[in-house]
């Protein structure tokens, strides 16, 4: 299942560019980077160094760049955006939405309510 802002919940967060734009805690707002690590209740986004950003109480703005599932990120998505053929999205995603062990969330078989 390819990687766009209608599925972004049922997917791997480690790795994505992310921006926290609103939160219960007024010093996690603006905290921007790449999320190196994920668990149930919490996303570590690393700025200048790992900071743990609680999910619930948070919303998150994630980039998503073009991407070829099977091949990974296409030749220059480093600067996507910069050209048509590389189109960027910004999804913005409440935090409660996320609030699962990441296994879980991204299971595709049997009950899993994020099917």
């Amino acid at each position: 299942m390819a990687l766009t802002p209608e599925t972004i919940a049922r997917h791997e967060l480690n790795g994505l560019c992310v921006r926290v734009v609103a939160a219960d805690s007024p010093d996690s707002v603006g905290i921007a980077g790449r999320v190196v690590s994920e668990s149930e209740k919490t996303l570590v986004i690393r700025d200048t160094r790992d900071k743990r950003v609680p999910k619930s109480g948070t919303t998150f703005e994630f980039r998503l760049d073009a991407t070829d599932e099977a091949a990974g990120p296409r030749k220059g998505a480093e600067t996507a955006g910069k050209h048509a053929r590389d189109p960027v999205a910004y999804v913005t995603v409440d935090g409660d939405r996320l609030l699962s062990r990441p296994a879980r969330r991204t299971e595709t078989t049997g009950d899993s309510p994020w099917r």
